[in-house]
């Protein structure tokens, strides 16, 4: 069995008499425009909220008439003259003239020629300005901007302290003074004790020799530390080395060591 489609065609494609009467197109009845109920009511609303050329202008211009033509310079801003701030003024006397009988200076016997000659002879002639040129087309510069002349050395302050040092060096001292009495108050009081030369000297040498057995022992240590006790005996002889390294330093970096007297603070 043969489709519908198919049976359409093979009707389509077979030749008819019936085909060559040429048929009157059917007219096909539209359906009416749909027609907004509001439509009335839109345009009322529109025409009453609307102006006449509101954007283009008044509605009616006034032309000019044909004598008041368009003059040449007629739309420059012309200036306002004011003869008010002319009527204060002080007017200056107007230049005599040949005919007026002019009053003249006194006259002097002044030989003013030979003055400034004898000036010019006497005078120093100045040194002309130091310049030196960096380009071959001969541009200059002045000298004493180019770093090559020791201006600093000129100066009224070189080689002086500046005033902030000598002000640091003022407090420090004050500091320092104050430091010493406590010091010295202390001491006197019983409360500090100041460690001789000696003293110091044997309490170094103790602190060296301490390092060194701890520091043999560390050497004597194994390797490999792949138990928990093996681990803690390390960390703890490596931080009491670390105490001693500080100490000694402390030590030696201060020729005067105070100890305070326990029997004083009891």
């Amino acid at each position: 069995m043969l489709p519908v489609s198919y049976k359409k065609k093979e009707e389509e494609l077979e030749e008819s008499i019936y085909k060559l009467i040429p048929k009157t197109p059917e007219n096909k009845s539209k359906s009416k425009r749909y027609k907004s109920v509001f439509n009335d009511s839109v345009k009322n609303e529109i025409k009453s909220i609307k102006k006449e050329k509101k954007t283009l202008g008044p509605v009616s211009v006034c032309l000019n008439t044909p004598e008041n033509y368009l003059k040449k310079r007629s739309m420059l801003p012309q200036l306002i003259k004011d003869d008010k701030c002319n009527k204060n003024e002080e007017k200056k006397s107007p230049v005599s003239k040949h005919d007026e009988n002019v009053v003249l200076l006194s006259k002097t016997n002044k030989d003013f020629i030979s003055r400034n000659a004898v000036e010019n002879i006497l005078s120093i002639p100045k040194k002309p300005a130091c310049k030196f040129t960096d380009t071959r087309n001969g541009t200059t510069h002045t000298l004493e901007k180019s770093g090559l002349v020791p201006m600093y050395l000129k100066k009224k302050s070189y080689g002086k302290l500046p005033g902030y040092l000598t002000d640091r060096n003022r407090e420090l001292s004050l500091l320092q003074n104050e430091y010493d009495l406590f010091v010295q108050e202390s001491i006197n009081h019983g409360a500090m004790k100041c460690l001789s030369s000696t003293e110091r000297d044997s309490i170094i040498s103790g602190l060296k020799l301490n390092w060194e057995e701890i520091h043999h022992q560390y050497q004597g240590l194994s390797v490999v530390t792949d138990t928990a006790p093996k681990r803690n005996r390390k960390e703890r002889m490596e931080a009491v080395m670390n105490q001693l390294e500080k100490d000694i330093e402390l030590l030696e970096s201060h020729s005067k060591i105070y100890v305070s007297n326990p029997t004083y603070l009891s």
